[in-house]
């Protein structure tokens, strides 16, 4: 697999240890005129360091951050853990909604109203996935064409996802799932 998702690293760690299923997106500076797509159904999650993700999440995923900084790779690497699958996924075109999400995820609620509000649309893209840990981390060397404000990236070598396995099980997975669609159904 080379496609990956980007989000911030205590993101990534949230659904690398199954504290949320979700992502909230609203896309990139880079996606374009036509805005964020689901483009990938199945892709890695490339955690970001993002310098300012920190404050910008509920308290304990705040002492999470602090806890697991000291591990994040030098800024010449990346490192990859996890893969996931889309489920499913909403368009969501109210405020009110997407803040009915509230307890599903990590980043505070300031956070969802700018990033609903920002652009020329009110909406945000709220996406359920089945994340899989990878049976070791892999590594390679940062390249230009990974940074940037983009919610996808093609990394130029495969990463063998085939042994990963998920982080929840199917029960703990479905109760999660069915959160979500209550809120959105």
């Amino acid at each position: 697999m080379r496609a990956a998702f980007k989000d911030w690293a205590i993101v990534v760690d949230a659904l690398g240890r199954g504290d949320q299923i979700l992502i909230l997106r609203k896309g990139g500076i880079s996606e374009g005129k036509g805005g964020f797509k689901v483009a990938h159904e199945e892709f890695l999650l490339y955690p970001t360091l993002y310098h300012q993700q920190r404050e910008m999440v509920i308290v304990s995923a705040q002492s999470r951050y602090d806890e697991i900084a000291a591990g994040f790779p030098p800024k010449e690497t990346v490192r990859i853990e996890h893969s996931a699958r889309v489920v499913e996924w909403r368009e969501v075109v109210s405020l009110e909604k997407a803040k009915e999400l509230h307890d599903q995820h990590i980043w505070l609620d300031q956070v969802i109203e700018e990033r609903f509000e920002w652009g020329r649309e009110q909406k945000i893209f709220a996406i359920a996935l089945r994340v899989n840990r990878l049976p070791k981390p892999v590594e390679f060397p940062m390249r230009d064409e990974y940074g940037g404000c983009k919610s996808w990236i093609e990394f130029a070598e495969d990463v063998d996802v085939s042994r990963a396995t998920p982080v929840l099980n199917d029960d703990a997975f479905q109760e999660r799932l069915r959160d979500f669609r209550s809120v959105l159904s």
